[in-house]
């Protein structure tokens, strides 16, 4: 058998997305998972966040706060 790496895409269809190069002829083929490790999920899970939210953070009536609101936390008090 052999072995061919590709990097792919889980969508939120949970369906694999992935381009193989144009010389492999159509048919069922094997697939091996391999999950990011810990630190590499972070780096994902903030990019679909990011991806996922767009609009609404790029929507500024959502920016209902400003830098004048509220108290510095070292005021005491």
């Amino acid at each position: 058998m052999k072995a061919l790496e590709l990097v792919g895409d889980i969508d939120e269809g949970h369906r694999l997305q992935a381009e193989v190069p144009e010389n492999l002829p159509p048919g069922p083929v094997r697939l091996l998972i391999l999950l990011p490790e810990e630190d590499e999920a972070g780096g994902c899970w903030s990019r679909g966040l990011a991806r996922e939210w767009s609009s609404e953070l790029a929507d500024t009536s959502q920016d209902i706060y400003t830098l004048d609101d509220g108290q510095p936390m070292n005021a005491g008090g």
